[in-house]
């Protein structure tokens, strides 16, 4: 059985930071193609970072140089490191695991990200 499991979400003020985890097993994690997604309600989620396997990383332009995205492949953990948050990052972040040429993708729950203006 295959789990995501998000943590570190929670209430910050703009400027401040958050390091959000996901830790996965059922996968082979050093196969899979890790992100990080975010979506607020009302709206299509939205990729925020994605991490290949060979280590290249892709960032949507609202979070460049802002965010960091990094993957322990020893440690089956997918970090996203959040500086300079503003209020508009408000929204749930959602992990996410997919592999080159499957159908199947695989979600976490979600953790909340509340920026305070």
């Amino acid at each position: 059985q295959v789990q995501l499991v998000e943590s570190g979400g929670g209430l910050v003020q703009a400027g401040g930071s958050l390091r959000l985890s996901c830790t996965a097993s059922g996968i082979i994690f050093s196969l899979y193609t890790m992100a990080w997604y975010r979506q607020v309600p009302g709206k299509q989620r939205e990729l925020v970072a994605e991490v290949f396997v060979g280590g290249r990383t892709n960032y949507a332009d609202s979070v460049k140089g802002r965010f960091t995205i990094s993957r322990d492949n020893d440690k089956n953990t997918l970090l996203l490191e959040m500086n300079s948050l503003k209020p508009e990052d408000t929204a749930v972040y959602y992990c996410n695991a997919r592999k080159l040429g499957a159908t199947v993708t695989y979600w976490g729950q979600g953790t909340q990200v509340t920026v305070s203006s």
